[in-house]
Formats: C-alpha cells, structure tokens, sequence
C-alpha cells in the first residue's frame, strides 16, 4: 500500500484553524514518507475562538452544510492527492469536485465536519484520531467525584462566603467504590474510563450497541445487553457515544424516570443524546441525585439557563479534552496513523469502512 501511494501522492492540502494551525499541520505532512511531495495550506475562519466555538456547534448540529469552507477550496481541491484538516467542513458538492483524491486525514475523532458517505462511495479512506481519548476519561473521572462529594458546589459556597456541609445529596453520599457505574459506549473513551475506574476497584457496568460481545469481553466490565439495564442498576452513568440521527435525543424521559433517585448522570459526549427537557424535569422535580454536564445543545450556556440556578448540577464548558497536549499534538498523531494504514494496511483508525 505504501509504495502505490509513494507513486501516487504528490500533492498535499491542510487546511487549519483556530485550534490546530496550517502550520502544525505542514510541518506534519511534511514527515510523511512520500517524494516530491507539494504541501499547501489554508487557514478555515479567522483564528477567533469565539467564532470556532460558533462554526463548531452548527457542524455538530447540522452537518457539513452548517458552515462556509474556506472559497479558495474550490479550485486547489481538485488537484489534491491528500487532504488534512481538522474542523474545515468538506460537504459533498465540495469532495465531488476532488477528483484526485486518496486519502483524507481528521485530526479528531467525529466527522460531523465531512460527508463520509460521498467518500466511501468513491472508494477514499478516512482516516480520524482519537487526539483527546486519556483527557475525557480523566476529566469524566473528575466530573463523577465532583458532582457525588460536592467539590465544585463546596468551592462556589466558600467563594460566596458560606460554610456548609449540607448539600442535596448529603443523606446519600458514598466513597466511589461503593457505587456502580454504568459506560453507555465502550469506544476508546468508555474503554480507558472503564480501566481507570476498574483500578479504583469500582464495579462497572458497560453497554455498547455496536460493538461484538468478544471485544466487550475483553474490558474491565460486566456487559449489559439492555440499555435500560445500565439505567436502572447504576449509581453513577457516563454517555461515551457519537451523536447520529438515530441516537438524538435518545436519553429522555422514559430511561431518565428508570434511574434510581440517588444516581447520577455524567455527560462528556455530545449535547444532542440528551433531551435537556426531560433532563431539567427530572433535575427540578430531584427525580435523580444530579448531573454533570460539560456538553450544551446551545453553547455557550446562556446567562439564566435553567441549569445555571440548579443545586444538583456540575458544569464545565465543552473543556473535557482540552489539554494543552491533546490538540497541540494532534497533526503528528494524525500522520502516524495514516502510516500505520498505508504501511500496514491497519485499518483502526478508518473513519468508514471501504469495500474490498
């Protein structure tokens, strides 16, 4: 594989971002062992956070179609043998134009941002990273001892002047071990959650609806067949899935009214597989114990938001994977796995999955 693409590939197209540069980016590509190789760069929005975070939110919420790709795309796609980008929406009347196209690159682990299909009816690989798995295990690790022994409403009274140790979950407080926690999605986040909490000697249940049974086998949990199962056995659950249009909104009122009124849930995943309605009846009417959220459908958190004047709650905003690591580093794990794929025709890291 590797030598057809040493023949094949003589033109690379970064497109960076606020986040992950063009800069990173070509001096990533630039170590990738092809000759002769052209890299050239394009800058997706003006490097204003504020505005990433604006573009981010539509992509997750409305596709490749959510947001404007750099115009100059147009005309340099068309010559393009490879493709790296990280956030830069690619929709499909943009990829139609790729008519030399191999191989495309994402430094991140969704692909909201890309029309996945329109690549893998063309038969081009998609290859993903997850760049921030170890820093959403931990913080979700973080979100669950914050939320259950009240760290960060402890923190807010003393900063307010009070000094309590009462709180709404004070009759039912318990150390970590004594609970069971519940992953909803065993993908590399779920998994090294799993791991961490196992070495914590926590009983963990896990459900993943994709996965074969002899993979969930190999991890630290007790499988569970039956998404309900997770919500009425767990003291603590923690949703580790991909938003698609078939899971949206798949966390409502019906599995919420099946959790025990002394269990939390934790979400560090995506915004849309809660239905923040039934969330915020269940929180108001303490149906649950509480909730950790560091996911909004509109972010960021408007001023006043339902959430923000709740007692039972833990909010960060969207900052589970970012660590200065993570993204930073993101382009050089995302050249080693295209490697990997090329070298070794190792395809853990397909973002789709090709016809043979």
């Amino acid at each position: 594989m590797m030598e057809n693409a040493k023949n094949q590939i003589r033109r690379i197209l970064v497109v960076g971002d606020a986040y992950v540069s063009p800069a990173a980016l070509t001096e990533a590509a630039h170590t990738l062992p092809f000759e002769n190789v052209e890299v050239h760069s394009l800058m997706w929005g003006s490097g204003n956070k504020e505005e990433f975070s604006e573009m981010q939110t539509r992509l997750e919420q409305l596709g490749p179609e959510g947001a404007a790709y750099p115009k100059e795309l147009d005309n340099l796609i068309e010559s393009a043998d490879m493709l790296l980008i990280h956030f830069c929406p690619l929709p499909e009347a943009l990829l139609e134009r790729a008519k030399a196209l191999k191989l495309v690159g994402i430094c991140r682990g969704g692909a909201e941002n890309v029309a996945v299909s329109a690549l893998t009816k063309r038969g081009i690989p998609l290859v993903h990273i997850i760049r921030n798995a170890e820093a959403v295990a931990e913080f979700t690790l973080g979100m669950m001892l914050a939320e259950t022994r009240n760290i960060a409403r402890s923190h807010h009274k003393i900063r307010m002047g009070e000094w309590t140790t009462d709180f709404c979950n004070t009759e039912f407080t318990s150390t970590l071990s004594n609970m069971t926690v519940g992953i909803v999605g065993l993908g590399n986040i779920g998994a090294l959650l799993a791991k961490k909490l196992h070495a914590l000697n926590v009983k963990v249940l896990g459900y993943d609806g994709f996965l074969p049974g002899a993979v969930v086998k190999t991890m630290p949990v007790e499988p569970v067949e039956a998404l309900e199962d997770i919500f009425q056995r767990a003291d603590i659950i923690s949703i580790h899935l991909r938003l698609t249009a078939e899971n949206r909104g798949m966390i409502g009122r019906e599995l919420l009214s099946q959790m025990k009124e002394t269990s939390y849930l934790i979400n560090a995943s995506r915004a849309g597989l809660i239905d923040e309605d039934a969330l915020l009846n269940a929180l108001q009417l303490h149906k649950i114990a509480g909730a950790a959220l560091d996911v909004f459908e509109e972010e960021p958190l408007e001023a006043g938001h339902p959430l923000t004047k709740m007692e039972n709650v833990t909010l960060t905003p969207h900052i589970a994977g970012d660590t200065v690591d993570s993204i930073a580093r993101s382009p050089f794990q995302l050249v080693n796995v295209i490697r990997d794929y090329l070298e070794n025709g190792n395809e853990k890291h397909l973002c789709n999955r090709l016809k043979n």
